[in-house]
């Protein structure tokens, strides 16, 4: 692999919950390597937006510890609008609240994505690679 080549990656919202809460972790350390290259880490509205609704709810207490990683880390951003049309593979993500991360992931070219979640563990969908935080620290890059 090239030093130009880049594998972009997205932590769903457990991923980065995770992180944030406990910076020891194994969802710390898939954040960690999401972010040193070659990967790009990539994340989208919906799961930043959904992970302030959480620690709201959950770990209030948390919420100046959750801004302060959002504002240090380092990620590209992609939004939808209501042009981006569903992706063909998004009836086989059972939850449809997890429909537009994957049609984000899609829009933004992500090879990896990364959750613990089993509505898109469980998925055929095929690209992008979905993998859970030990699978994707044990990839070799």
């Amino acid at each position: 692999m090239s030093a130009q080549q880049t594998i972009k990656v997205m932590l769903d919202t457990n991923v980065l919950i995770s992180a944030v809460y406990n910076p020891g972790s194994t969802t710390f350390q898939a954040f960690r390597k999401a972010s040193e290259p070659p990967y790009v880490l990539v994340l989208c509205g919906q799961v930043i937006d959904e992970m302030r609704r959480i620690f709201n709810r959950k770990f209030p207490t948390k919420i100046q510890a959750m801004e302060r990683f959002l504002s240090i880390a380092h990620y590209d951003l992609v939004t939808l609008t209501a042009e981006d049309a569903p992706s063909e593979d998004e009836p086989y993500i059972r939850d449809v609240n997890d429909r537009p991360i994957l049609r984000s992931a899609l829009k933004a070219g992500v090879e990896i994505l990364v959750t613990g979640d089993k509505d898109f563990l469980e998925s055929s969908v095929k690209k992008p690679n979905i993998v859970t935080p030990s699978q994707f620290i044990q990839l070799s890059s």
